[in-house]
């Protein structure tokens, strides 16, 4: 065999090479389009499975409300002796009611504020505010919940902390949620409340108690949606789950993050760190 024929003989092979890549490329093509299209509908079926999920909660609180309302009412009507006067038990009993009344609420509440963050529904609405003030008002949420039981709930003075520019509404709520899980396991000793400056530009909000505490292979799932511990004490003391996912939502959508360290008979603490000064390029879209 000449040397030209062999030079054929190898363009050939070569070519034979070449068709044969490129009708596995043609497949292999076909199948990525194929996927892709898979995973658009996929896409498509999660989003309206979403969209349906948050029109449910939605619909559901809105209902809830009414009828909380109805026994809200009912009962401080009762309790202000309009149709007359209660014995002590019966005072006791609608207390309970108001009790349950509450704490329900709290639920429906939780659940509407998750189906406006899945919609993308929740706007921040930031502005300057004293820490003072924000300690000032939790004070007094706090305080007819707190009495004259067997916990102190203590507010640290915010000394050398500036005024903060953020949604301090959003903030609140989510210090309102650690104060609420921090007395509601802790029977005895205290609860704190502390601001400091972090990294120059952030601010820390630390709730720190001394109760029953949290093991640590519990710790990672915490701020995820419908999580509750399995302990004893959880299991008298329902709730939604939902509490501490929504301070981490709203920790994100003000640009910052949310924290726990705890210890099963020492206590927790839970904290959430957010820019000193708001800005929505920093924060989760």
């Amino acid at each position: 065999m000449s040397e030209t024929d062999a030079l054929r003989a190898e363009i050939q092979r070569l070519q034979q090479e070449l068709d044969g890549l490129q009708v596995e490329l043609a497949e292999t093509n076909k199948g990525v389009v194929a996927l892709y299209a898979e995973l658009d509908q996929n896409a498509l079926q999660l989003r309206e499975a979403a969209d349906l999920k948050s029109r449910f909660l939605s619909y559901m609180s809105h209902e809830f409300r009414t009828p909380l309302a109805s026994i809200t009412s009912v009962s401080d009507i009762l309790l202000g002796r309009f149709d007359g006067p209660l014995t002590g038990e019966q005072e006791r009993q609608l207390k309970f009611v108001q009790g349950s009344v509450r704490e329900l609420t709290e639920m429906v509440d939780d659940l509407l504020d998750l189906a406006k963050v899945e919609a993308g529904r929740i706007s921040i609405s930031p502005e300057w505010f004293e820490m003072v003030d924000l300690f000032s008002a939790l004070r007094g949420m706090f305080r007819p919940i707190v009495g004259a039981g067997s916990v102190s709930l203590v507010f640290e003075e915010p000394a050398q902390l500036p005024p903060i520019y953020t949604d301090d509404k959003k903030l609140a709520q989510i210090l309102r949620n650690f104060i609420s899980n921090a007395l509601k396991f802790t029977t005895e000793g205290e609860v704190r409340v502390s601001a400091r400056l972090f990294d120059g530009e952030m601010v820390e909000f630390a709730v720190t108690d001394t109760g029953i505490g949290i093991s640590k292979e519990h710790l990672p799932a915490l701020f995820s949606d419908f999580v509750q511990i399995d302990t004893r004490i959880q299991k008298r003391l329902r709730g939604t789950g939902l509490g501490l996912s929504l301070a981490r939502k709203f920790a994100e959508l003000l640009g910052g993050s949310v924290a726990a360290q705890s210890e099963v008979g020492k206590g927790s603490r839970f904290s959430v760190r957010i820019p000193a000064r708001y800005s929505a390029d920093g924060a989760a879209s």
